[in-house]
């Protein structure tokens, strides 16, 4: 079985309970998950992949991005990429 890897791309401070409730969801699923965190102005990778990013937001499996976030939206989306 292979992993789900969900990235987040922390574009500011008001994002920051956002990474906790990533690892938060991701942790309940065990060695299922693998999370990365890049944070703008610091972290460039995700620029090759994802372009130029304004707001938080949180990619699937590099394919399913989800911008408007909360907490049952994290949640649901990564049990939802882990089921499937």
């Amino acid at each position: 079985m292979s992993k789900t890897l969900v990235e987040f791309i922390n574009t500011c401070s008001c994002c920051d309970e956002h990474v906790q409730t990533i690892k938060n969801a991701a942790h309940k699923h065990g060695d299922r998950v693998e999370v990365k965190i890049y944070y703008a102005g610091r972290d460039m990778d995700y620029l090759k992949k994802y372009g130029m990013v304004t707001k938080g937001t949180m990619i699937i499996d590099g394919k399913k991005k989800l911008d408007n976030l909360s907490k049952a939206a994290i949640e649901k989306a990564i049990a939802d990429a882990v089921r499937s």
